[in-house]
């Protein structure tokens, strides 16, 4: 039992010692994300892009983290200041990886962020642009699961606004849930999340659709 702890200790000490500078830099970063130290993340995803000029990832990380934190926001200048600098992170990423589905559901959370802030404001110009963003993306990749659910999240949240059922809607979650479930996930640190999103808003869409 004894060697067995020994050869185990020595395993993760080696693989801690393998890691390159890029692979340690984004476990930090995740770790600091994991912590809602979102800032001390951002700039560590930030000097990460800055060595790794053709890595689309670090960018788009430090993108992400500014508009999933700019949620809930009661000041609009913080909230145009932290998306402006999404934006930013976000253009640095697709002019690495052009046309990239990821990328581009991305800048569509972005509008919805500001949407979600004022939608008397920025619901008529933003609304428009983020259809045209996922049927764009969803040409790219229809198979993509991210795409699909977001585009679906999407299509419920406009369909709730004008009071229309979101039922037409929940085939389309338990399709990307399928497509989650086959996806292959062979690229170091690509964003392969969204399941657990999709089991929730089946769990919701269920609730919702079901007879009284």
């Amino acid at each position: 039992m004894k060697s067995l702890l020994l050869i185990a200790t020595f395993i993760f000490t080696f693989s801690l010692n393998a890691q390159t500078p890029y692979e340690k830099g984004m476990n930090e970063a995740f770790a600091l994300w994991e912590q809602q130290k979102n800032t001390e993340a951002i700039q560590l995803f930030e000097r990460i892009a800055a060595a790794e000029t053709d890595n689309w990832l670090p960018s788009y990380y430090a993108g992400l983290i500014e508009i999933i934190s700019s949620f809930g926001l009661k000041d609009e200048a913080l909230l145009t200041s932290k998306l402006t600098r999404a934006k930013g992170f976000l253009d640095n990423a697709s002019v690495i990886s052009q046309d990239n589905p990821e990328i581009m559901i991305s800048y569509a959370l972005l509008n919805t962020a500001y949407i979600a802030f004022d939608g008397a404001k920025y619901g008529m110009t933003l609304s428009g642009e983020n259809v045209a963003i996922y049927q764009k993306a969803q040409d790219i990749a229809p198979n993509n699961p991210r795409v699909l659910l977001g585009k679906t999240e999407w299509d419920m949240g406009t369909a709730k606004f004008f009071g229309k059922s979101i039922a037409p809607y929940c085939e389309d979650v338990e399709r990307a849930i399928i497509l989650f479930n086959k996806e292959e996930q062979t690229i170091p640190y690509y964003p392969y999340s969204g399941l657990e999103r999709a089991n929730e808003i089946s769990s919701n869409c269920k609730k919702e659709t079901s007879p009284n």
